[in-house]
């Protein structure tokens, strides 16, 4: 089983072991996918830290990667290789016409529905119109990036994405103003229709906003003077300036309100690397005697077992009557990781579900291995909940193992994705098996209602009061 990646900018997710590349062969290639002797090489699996200096994004990527979503990607039987390319060009025009440059002869060309012969149309349109550009390398950098985005988004997978920019060095620090938000910047980039005001201060990582002292519950009222929700719609740009790229470190001037006291201010943060605070698993003895895990993500190699340890070292002296597993603002992460996890709780049954191209499915058993801990379990969930945290919470309601209480899961579980590099040294992210719950359920785009509708509040969290904790240990104090 392959990991999920945690969705979201490429520098600040986890990049976990790859998988081997699905090649086409001859035989199963159809004739209009034959390639041209100047094609570039087949994309290949993601060295990771090993992978090579980047260098331009040209045609030549951009050819690498359409040829890569048909031979990899799950649904490449029922794409429809005119909308990549329509929606490729639609990006250059677009990119072309931002920057006042915008062409008589940037015409798309007529496709015949051959996947070679429309490929090669495509692209000579598109080098005759680059070669006229003027000569700056950041100006055809940016045409090339926004044609291959495009392309890749009109997938619609939550996790496909295209990232060029190596992490920086110094793996222990992140780069950014150190809050994380809710709605989360993972989930609004992918489905900004999951995304409802307001937008607050989920947690303080550390660095500026440590700084500033803010604190989480904090109400982002404006962003560089401009509203989040424009329309009822939570902006782009806006979550783009709460999350910058590295390098980007222009100062960002919050006005923010704290539900607590009623407090209103403006805070800038200049945006900086910084080792976070966080860790990989919060464990804490709770009221009644029941033991309280908060993994950060299910990313990190070794999660399960460090969140078993945690329980292992509360249960020292003391009979547990239950655990909490706090999964709310998890992105994912592996579901090697997830499984793990889920098995303390549960054994002899399948947990998850991935189907091929073909939709032949595997079912993924529990890791009867682990040790059941014999204890009654209830699970917070909320809207951050993605990926490898929405199939740990199909399998706990699916298989009865305990409530789940929050707040609907994200839904974005798309399948297990793979990295594989491209010639410019930036790399693809495409799932080459899609997910199912253990009742064979559709979860992606939907997400796992919980037993309890309680959602966490920007109130809530000010005041420090967390009503579906409180449920949790309700229940499981009987």
């Amino acid at each position: 089983m392959k990991p999920y990646l945690i969705s979201g900018r490429w520098s600040k997710a986890v990049l976990l072991a790859c998988g081997s590349v699905l090649v086409m062969t001859a035989a199963s290639a159809s004739p209009s996918s034959a390639k041209t002797a100047t094609a570039p090489p087949a994309c290949s699996a993601d060295p990771g830290p090993a992978r090579a200096a980047e260098t331009m994004t040209r045609l030549s990527t951009i050819e690498q990667a359409y040829n890569c979503v048909f031979a990899n990607f799950y649904g490449r039987k029922k794409v429809d290789h005119r909308t990549l390319l329509a929606s490729a060009f639609a990006g250059f025009t677009e990119e072309l016409n931002r920057r006042g440059l915008d062409r008589a002869d940037a015409t798309m060309p007529p496709l015949s529905g051959d996947r070679a012969a429309d490929w090669n149309a495509f692209g000579s349109v598109y080098q005759r119109v680059t070669d006229s550009l003027p000569d700056d390398p950041a100006l055809k950098q940016a045409v090339a990036g926004a044609t291959l985005n495009a392309m890749i988004g009109s997938l619609h997978d939550n996790h496909s994405h295209w990232s060029k920019g190596q992490q920086p060095p110094g793996g222990a620090e992140v780069f950014g103003l150190g809050i994380a938000t809710f709605p989360a910047y993972n989930i609004t980039s992918r489905a900004p229709q999951k995304a409802l005001a307001p937008l607050y201060v989920s947690s303080v990582t550390g660095g500026p906003a440590a700084d500033r002292r803010l604190r989480p519950g904090d109400v982002i009222e404006s962003v560089n003077g401009a509203p989040p929700f424009v329309n009822g719609t939570l902006t782009t740009g806006v979550m783009d300036l709460l999350n910058p790229q590295e390098g980007k470190d222009a100062p960002v001037r919050l006005k923010l309100r704290r539900p607590a006291s009623g407090r209103t201010w403006t805070a800038t943060l200049k945006p900086r690397r910084f080792k976070p605070t966080t860790k990989t698993i919060t464990s804490a003895l709770l009221k009644g005697d029941v033991a309280g895990i908060k993994p950060a993500s299910f990313g990190q190699p070794g999660t399960a077992d460090q969140a078993l340890a945690a329980i292992a070292e509360l249960h020292k002296g003391r009979t547990l009557r239950g655990v909490v597993i706090d999964l709310r603002g998890s992105g994912g992460g592996s579901p090697v990781e997830a499984g793990r996890l889920l098995s303390a709780f549960t054994h002899g049954k399948t947990w998850s579900r991935d189907c091929d191209a073909d939709d032949v499915c595997a079912a993924y058993p529990t890791d009867d291995s682990v040790p059941l801990l014999n204890l009654p379990v209830a699970v917070l969930t909320d809207g951050v909940c993605a990926s490898a945290c929405d199939a740990f919470s199909a399998a706990v309601k699916d298989l009865r193992v305990g409530p789940l209480i929050g707040a609907r899961t994200a839904g974005m579980v798309s399948g297990p994705a793979r990295a594989y590099q491209l010639d410019d040294g930036s790399h693809l992210l495409l799932p080459a098996r899609y997910s199912l719950g253990p009742n064979r359920e559709i979860i992606n785009g939907i997400g796992i209602a919980p037993d309890h509708h309680i959602p966490r509040t920007a109130e809530d969290l000010s005041a420090g009061r967390d009503p579906a904790m409180a449920k949790a240990l309700s229940i499981l104090r009987g």
